[in-house]
């Protein structure tokens, strides 16, 4: 495995980095989940699934880390529950005849596992697939990547030490068959990654240190490039969650959870370029804090949500247990517009 170079002088500039509490936009949350079910650090990740027939009836998908996974509708009702334990991350991808969900399970933390599901859209209900094992070690992050040229489904299972196992994921059979093809490596501990179906890059979030890309195909070299730094200010770690607004081609933004302000900041695609960031609260329902995981599908969700739906985890949803909270993508972008 080759481990990309500037690590030192991203780790520097870390380490001189004093944080800076910006003004930022704050957009208010249009719904919140029913909180999870178990106390102190729960709820991590979300999955959006959108209805392209019934917005309406899109579903979210999200992570109890201490004890199994929830689907909830768009007025963030719980829609069904599944036990399992130790899931982290999660992500979807919709291929037509199935949708298909997969967590990082970290219920063997010497060992990672990939759990995977598919959902019942009718009943808004996950049907298990199984858990495979993707590498030694402990599974935090978990993304998918669907090829463009062939439509291979690939899952990216980031280990609590920087370690990123790619996985190939056959579902040809009854029973899927999960291969470990290939693994890359940051220097220390990472969790939220995203990947382009356009462009294939994938993107990993490295918590002290900034985010990284990574050509997404298992062909491809496992060179890392840093294209954005924690520098304490557009960016304060813990680097957490990671989403994607794609625009055309090549265009749109990522989004990152800045965890250690407790914002949401935006870069520009396909540069990675600083764009903004904004807060969440300010509404009848109450912000977020300390997010982990954050997910954005964009289209149509309904009258709430015209361009797309933001989801973020939150960290302290006192006096209840922790929940996600909903915010229409529209106010966002209206917040880029304030600068």
């Amino acid at each position: 495995m080759t481990r990309a170079l500037p690590f030192a002088l991203l780790l520097a500039a870390c380490a001189t980095a004093t944080p800076v509490s910006d003004v930022a936009p704050t957009v208010a949350a249009t719904a919140e989940t029913d909180p999870v079910d178990t106390a102190a650090d729960a709820a991590d990740d979300p999955a959006i699934w959108r209805n392209r027939q019934d917005p309406a009836k899109s579903l979210v998908i999200g992570t109890d880390k201490q004890a199994g996974i929830h689907v909830y509708d768009l007025t963030g009702k719980r829609r069904s529950f599944t036990p399992a334990a130790r899931l982290n991350n999660v992500d979807l991808r919709d291929i037509g005849a199935r949708v298909v969900v997969a967590a990082s399970d970290r219920a063997d933390k010497e060992h990672g596992h990939v759990a995977l599901f598919t959902l019942d859209t009718a009943r808004a209900t996950l049907l298990p697939l199984g858990r495979y094992p993707s590498g030694a070690g402990e599974a935090y992050g978990m993304c998918l990547w669907r090829r463009a040229r062939d439509g291979a489904l690939f899952g990216f299972v980031v280990m609590k030490d920087g370690r990123i196992d790619q996985v190939a994921i056959d579902l040809a059979a009854a029973t899927p068959r999960v291969t470990t093809v290939r693994s890359m490596k940051l220097g220390t501990q990472a969790e939220g990654c995203v990947a382009d179906d356009r462009t294939g890059q994938l993107y990993v979030a490295e918590e002290d240190v900034g985010i990284w890309r990574f050509a997404a195909d298992p062909a491809a070299p496992v060179t890392a490039t840093p294209v954005a730094k924690v520098d304490g200010r557009t960016l304060v770690a813990d680097a957490e969650g990671l989403a994607l607004a794609p625009r055309g081609r090549s265009g749109g933004f990522l989004v990152v959870s800045s965890q250690g302000d407790n914002k949401y900041t935006l870069y520009r695609l396909p540069d990675v370029t600083f764009a903004g960031y904004f807060r969440i609260g300010g509404g009848t329902i109450d912000g977020t804090s300390e997010t982990d995981g954050i997910e954005l599908a964009l289209g149509d969700f309904g009258p709430d949500y015209p361009k797309g739906l933001f989801v973020a985890q939150d960290g302290d949803n006192a006096p209840d247990t922790q929940n996600f909270k909903y915010v229409s993508w529209a106010e966002v972008l209206k917040t880029l517009k304030q600068r």
